[in-house]
């Protein structure tokens, strides 16, 4: 498929495309009850707008919304205009919406050079036409799927995770954003970032899952809880002796 799209299915309850966009290969979800249905976007980051119409037009989709895990600049990137040609609102979480408008304010020095240079300096930054805030537990109906909120700081202020229940013959599924990856965890050395709130999160949101959870991350391939538990360094230190070394520069 185009942009490498890459299709996850779990049988009669939820079709989830997913792929990595742009210079910084984030990951973009579009997530369904299946061909034909309602869909909402997970992240749309730089350069993801076109890889999210290839989607809807490839499976006959309707977006309803588009939900960040964070407001970063290589996850919101490409959110006013999704949301703008699908007239759909944005989810975000009130400790990063600042970042829709000013996303400069979560980025590193040399980042900021990189945008500039890709821009030329000329592109600016607006909150979609309709923003509504997440809080921590809540529970979100979008397209035929229940999503859980879980808040996780550490990584920005304003850090969710997204949770789908598992049925019968499917496990549950995590978006983990910035704050899991396979083998790593979200750096914290970027403004808003703080390493003990990243504890805190991996701690209360991330070692209480089944081991059957599956993970699907901001950058990087698929893993689970279970896979991460047992081999994660970061998550194995923090399970061992309630410390964590300091996390890697992945993403922004």
């Amino acid at each position: 498929m185009a942009h490498g799209h890459k299709c996850c299915r779990y049988p009669h309850v939820v079709l989830i495309v997913g792929f990595p966009a742009g210079p910084w290969a984030t990951n973009c979800f579009v997530v369904s009850t299946g061909p034909g249905q309602e869909c909402f976007i997970i992240d749309p980051g730089k350069d993801a707008a076109s890889g999210v119409d290839d989607v809807i037009a490839e499976h006959n989709l309707k977006p309803v919304a588009v939900v960040l895990t964070h407001g970063h600049l290589d996850h919101m990137w490409s959110v006013v205009p999704v949301c703008g040609a699908n007239d759909i609102p944005a989810y975000i979480h009130p400790g990063d919406r600042a970042l829709l408008a000013d996303p400069m304010a979560g980025i590193s020095g040399e980042t900021r050079l990189a945008f500039e240079s890709m821009t030329k300096g000329t592109m600016t930054f607006s909150e979609p036409d309709e923003v509504r805030e997440l809080n921590d537990q809540a529970r979100l109906e979008l397209a035929g799927v229940t999503l859980t909120v879980d808040h996780a700081p550490g990584h920005t202020p304003g850090s969710v995770s997204f949770r789908a229940p598992a049925g019968d013959d499917y496990p549950q599924i995590m978006f983990s954003g910035d704050l899991l990856f396979k083998g790593s965890i979200g750096r914290t050395d970027l403004p808003g970032g703080d390493s003990q709130e990243m504890l805190r999160s991996l701690s209360r949101v991330v070692l209480p899952l089944d081991d059957s959870t599956a993970v699907l991350p901001g950058h990087g391939e698929a893993t689970t809880i279970g896979i991460e538990r047992g081999s994660n360094p970061y998550l194995r230190q923090l399970a061992d002796s309630d410390d964590i070394p300091g996390a890697p520069t992945r993403g922004l």
